[in-house]
C-alpha cells in the first residue's frame, strides 16, 4: 500500500464520485477496514467514476467489511451490486456497483496488487465522517 503524494481532495476535477461511494467508505471504516481510500477514476478510466479500496487482517473481516457495504450502501440509496466476485475465497473482495467499485482486500493481497501504486495519478477524495 503505496502512500501518495496527492492531497485528499473534496471534488475531484472533472466529475464527482457517486454518494453511495462515499457511504461504501464508511461502512468499510465501521467494520475497522484498514487504511481506506477513495480514488476518483472517471478520467483515468472512462468505465467508472469511483474506486473504494480497503483491507482486512483475515477472511472473516473481508467477509464482514464486504457485508456491512453492500448493506450499508442498499439501506441509504436502495442500490445492490451488479456483481460481486471473490465471495469463496475473501482474499480480495470486488462489488461493482457500476458507477463505483469496492475492493475489500487481505492485507497481503492489497500489497500484492497494490491498486493505489497502479493507479497512482487518480485524485484520492476526501470521504471521512464529518470531513
Amino acid at each position: 500500500m503505496t502512500a501518495s503524494a496527492e492531497p485528499v481532495v473534496e471534488r475531484p476535477p472533472g466529475g464527482a464520485v457517486p454518494a453511495p461511494a462515499l457511504v461504501a467508505a464508511r461502512a468499510a471504516q465501521a467494520k475497522l477496514g484498514e487504511a481506506t481510500v477513495v480514488l476518483a477514476m472517471g478520467e483515468l478510466l472512462g468505465v467508472t467514476d469511483a474506486f473504494v479500496i480497503t483491507s482486512g487482517r483475515n477472511t472473516r473481516q473481508v467477509r464482514t467489511i464486504a457485508e456491512e457495504v453492500e448493506r450499508r450502501v442498499k439501506e441509504d440509496s436502495g442500490r445492490t451490486p451488479w456483481a460481486v466476485e471473490g465471495r469463496q475465497d475473501l482474499h480480495w473482495v470486488l462489488l461493482d456497483y457500476g458507477d463505483f467499485l469496492v475492493h475489500v482486500f487481505l492485507d497481503e493481497d492489497r500489497r500484492y496488487y497494490d491498486l493505489e501504486r497502479l493507479w497512482g495519478n487518480a485524485q484520492r477524495v476526501r470521504w471521512e465522517a464529518g470531513a
